[in-house]
């Protein structure tokens, strides 16, 4: 078995960007190394989202992973819990299937994604009224696994989704977005942090169907994740 058959229509990602930092061993599975490295995407604007990114060492060959090497991918947006003292994160990284050429001048961000709503949406405005409301979506994954994926929208899309059930069915476009907080550890010590999300730009909601959303029945782990915080990849990606 490989990675290659483990890819499913309902999660992808397209991305250009430059080689933030060089690809490092992650694991091996099933005989296959898997290696993970930082892709910077730069922003209409000024700024740039830095994405975590595995990639399989059979498709290395040939490809410059020098850091400020431009890289376009095609893949999937795949997550992992993490146990850290005693609490579980949830992990998240671009997961590579192929390379691609892309011109000069763009820098695509691209997902699309049909999944279940996993938790009941949380709904809030910012100090100057700009309506916000996360999602962690459940996408089902070949081999009875999930992946599990936070999402903010913004405006009237967050107007949309913020009474929505559990287990109903999003199609969800967007962008990953990077951004940095810092996290107090004790009274004199706190740290910068990255988390992860999917920035929605588009989102439909489709009729509820049980059947289909085994994702959403596993409430358990779905409890325990909350945002990424770190960069990483499972070894059972």
């Amino acid at each position: 078995m490989t990675e290659e058959t483990n890819y499913t229509p309902n999660n992808k990602v397209r991305l250009c960007g430059y080689v933030d930092s060089e690809p490092k061993f992650s694991h091996e599975l099933y005989g296959e190394g898997f290696y993970e490295f930082i892709l910077r995407v730069p922003r209409l604007s000024e700024q740039s989202d830095k994405i975590p990114v595995t990639v399989s060492e059979r498709l290395m060959n040939g490809v410059d992973f020098a850091v400020g090497s431009r890289l376009a991918v095609n893949g999937q947006f795949r997550s992992y819990n993490k146990l850290d003292g005693g609490r579980s994160k949830l992990m998240l990284t671009v997961f590579v299937r192929d390379f691609f050429e892309c011109p000069e001048g763009e820098n695509p961000n691209e997902v699309e994604l049909m999944g279940y709503v996993c938790k009941p949406p949380v709904y809030r405005t910012t100090p100057f009224n700009r309506e916000i409301c996360d999602l962690l979506v459940a996408v089902n994954r070949a081999y009875n696994k999930s992946d599990y994926i936070p999402c903010i929208a913004w405006g009237r899309n967050a107007r949309f989704v913020r009474d929505i059930e559990v287990g109903r069915k999003l199609t969800i476009s967007g962008r990953i977005q990077s951004r940095e907080y810092t996290k107090k550890l004790s009274d004199d010590e706190s740290e910068v942090r990255t988390a992860y999300e999917l920035s929605v730009s588009k989102i439909v909601a489709e009729e509820h169907s049980l059947k289909d959303s085994a994702a959403v029945g596993q409430d358990a782990r779905a409890e325990e994740v909350s945002a990424a915080e770190d960069t990483g990849v499972d070894k059972a990606l």
